[in-house]
């Protein structure tokens, strides 16, 4: 059992997220006092407090990660109340497992309990899989969904690899939660070492990646200030020890507007139950299980009941003009070639003038659905902050080492910034927002020194008293070579919201 378990996780490299740097400042307060027992388990942050097995640990290490939460005492108010709607959720999947109850903590070093997140590493979601180890656990994505987001799907998938990991390192939990972060492979090779050295093999003693050594003590840390959160001068939100989300089974795609209109949640409600949702319906695999909050199931079904056999999804018939093309119909309709050849049987992308195709069309406009995938992206383009922004259109040749290195920032700065993965290409055209901080516009500054001519393509979005010669002006280029860039004619006049591409000099522009 243990070589199959070895085989099926050495080689996945860890992922979780980090930790700020802590200063070894143990001794600000008395951690050596008995944690008190709740009698109220009514609220679930006290069940936890009660039923923990690994909060016996007395180290250094976990002092540090205290102070550092009681120097900070909104920190935990803030995550615990992000983590309401699925707390209940995740400890009824850790003890269904057997896994001690602190795992139902571990989220909140991961991802501090909040579900969109995305780490340097491409890791994602409330347990941060990084794609390949989502993928061996069956955490599925495709147009529609992304099931490493997916609340439920990764607890599942989160709980199943841990358990495994535990196995494989012979029932010890530290070893285990330490592989989940680092990889079981980087575990194993320390744990090697030291038995060639003569050393202790414990998590302690272990040779690891300073964010893995700080990774197990702050949950350890967490955990034991949940014991007595007063001790600390903490706070947490009180969670209800009752199922807050039930899962529903769908056996048909849904509009999100459709749904919010049955069971009165909001729009931003419903993605942010089901973060794994990336568009504006869920997915087209069926069956798909849809997390609702219980007071609003009863509700649900009897409009399911109610509709019958009608779709529960809205489609539009087009017929095909001189011109058009299935890429440029998947742009106009929102969806994408794959889509619209699976839905209407194609054998591939060849169409002519006169047919008729059916495409999935959303009720609402894109605004609607503020919290898809698009439209989060969108947020980040139209971001605004007090450094410089460039929204740069990738060209031919380009790669994020690239691209990194002509701005002034890292590789990581650029995964952050954009939420792309490091060793994904690039696809010509895509845009990407890369934030000018004073010391890149210093670097800048210095490169113009130089004499060098540095250009790059922006996409410049139009603002309500824009004109050509305005913009021109602005980017140092010519009305003509506007036009010329975005093939507008003479008579062409521009209006608000419209996007133009403009080649810029990087060290003569604003930039902004």
């Amino acid at each position: 059992m243990r070589s199959l378990l070895l085989i099926l996780v050495l080689a996945l490299s860890g992922c979780q997220s980090g930790l700020d740097s802590v200063k070894n400042v143990a001794s600000l307060i008395d951690v050596s006092a008995p944690s008190k027992a709740y009698k109220d388990e009514f609220n679930l942050w006290h069940y936890i407090a009660n039923h923990q097995k690994l909060s016996n640990q007395n180290h250094q290490r976990v002092d540090e990660h205290i102070a550092w939460f009681v120097k900070h005492p909104d920190y935990l108010e803030r995550v615990s109340k992000r983590a309401q709607p699925y707390l209940h959720l995740v400890v009824t999947e850790v003890e269904k497992e057997g896994l001690p109850i602190e795992i139902a903590l571990l989220p909140i070093v991961e991802s501090a309990y909040y579900p969109f997140s995305y780490s340097h590493g491409t890791a994602a979601g409330l347990w941060q899989f990084i794609p390949s180890t989502g993928k061996l656990y069956g955490l599925e994505e495709d147009w529609w969904y992304a099931g490493r987001r997916d609340v439920l799907a990764s607890t599942k998938a989160a709980v199943l690899y841990l358990k495994n990991l535990n196995q494989l390192f012979d029932g010890d939990w530290l070893l285990a939660i330490a592989a989940y972060n680092a990889g079981p492979g980087r575990v194993q090779n320390a744990i090697n070492a030291n038995k060639k050295s003569g050393k202790k093999t414990d998590f302690w003693h272990l040779e690891l990646p300073n964010e893995t050594k700080r990774y197990v003590p702050k949950l350890l840390a967490v955990a034991k200030i949940l014991q007595d959160p007063s001790r600390y001068n903490q706070s947490f939100e009180r969670v209800d020890n009752k199922a807050y989300l039930q899962a529903i089974e769908l056996d048909s795609q849904f509009d999100l507007a459709l749904i919010s209109q049955w069971t009165g949640l909001s729009i931003d409600e419903i993605y942010t139950f089901n973060p794994g949702l990336r568009r504006w319906a869920t997915p087209s695999a069926l069956p798909f299980t849809l997390l609702l909050p219980s007071s609003v199931v009863s509700i649900f079904e009897k409009k399911l009941n109610e509709s019958g056999e009608r779709p529960q999804i809205s489609w539009v018939r087009h017929q095909i003009q001189s011109g058009e093309s299935l890429n440029s119909l998947a742009s106009k309709y929102n969806t994408t070639l794959e889509q619209i050849i699976s839905v209407n049987e194609l054998r591939d992308d060849t169409i002519r003038m006169g047919d008729y195709i059916i495409v999935p069309l959303a009720q609402q406009g894109e605004a609607y659905y503020a919290l898809s995938e698009e439209q989060r992206e969108k947020s980040r383009l139209n971001a605004q902050k007090s450094t410089s922004k460039v929204v740069y259109e990738v060209v031919s040749g380009d790669s994020l080492w690239k691209i990194a290195a002509q701005f002034g920032a890292s590789i990581n700065d650029l995964v952050r910034w954009n939420h792309v993965q490091p060793s994904a290409p690039l696809s010509i055209g895509k845009e990407l927002v890369i934030w000018l901080t004073n010391k890149n516009q210093t670097e800048l500054a210095k490169i113009a020194k130089t004499g060098l001519d540095i250009t790059r393509k922006i996409t410049y979005k139009v603002k309500s008293g824009d004109s050509l010669s305005k913009i021109a002006n602005r980017y140092s280029v010519t009305v003509n070579q506007i036009r010329e860039w975005n093939k507008l004619g003479a008579s062409n006049i521009i209006h608000p919201g419209q996007k133009l591409k403009i080649t810029i000099s990087v060290v003569n522009s604003s930039l902004s």
